[in-house]
């Protein structure tokens, strides 16, 4: 099965970095959803959750804003400001 590689950093360390099965940000423009195979894009981070699902199913949701989501060949980066854990 194919993974996402997912980096969460904030503007003074990495928050969260590994393997993931689904991503889910809010932007701007709405929530978004990420799977292994999405399109390549970037998108302006709205305040609030990014949530992460591992592949066994495991969940870790972090608070980001100030920043942005790319994604290009599975590779996932959330860059904010401010970004923690829950």
């Amino acid at each position: 099965m194919a993974a996402l590689n997912v980096s969460v950093v904030s503007a003074d360390r990495e928050v969260w970095s590994g393997e993931a099965a689904m991503v889910i940000a809010r932007t701007v423009e709405g929530e978004i959803g990420i799977l292994p195979g999405h399109e390549p894009m970037l998108a302006i981070l709205a305040a609030g959750q990014v949530r992460v699902t591992l592949a066994g199913g495991e969940k870790i949701t972090a608070q980001a804003e100030d920043g942005f989501l790319s994604v290009q060949d599975d590779n996932v980066q959330v860059v904010a400001a401010r970004a923690a854990l829950d």
